[in-house]
């Protein structure tokens, strides 16, 4: 089933996105910045792991 995304409605998801994540890093202290890359960092390499265990 082949679905095509309104072009007008995926862009304007990426300009709120390309907006929001700077505005809340500029909001947030250098502590929580380095909490939520942390975060971020760890579900990288869990969804890698994931992705190595399904192809053995």
């Amino acid at each position: 089933m082949s679905e095509e995304k309104n072009p007008a409605a995926v862009e304007l998801g990426r300009r709120g996105g390309k907006k929001g994540g700077p505005a809340r890093a500029a909001k947030m202290t250098p502590e929580e910045r380095s909490e939520s890359a942390r975060r971020a960092a760890k579900a990288r390499w869990e969804k890698k792991r994931q992705q190595e265990e399904e192809s053995s």
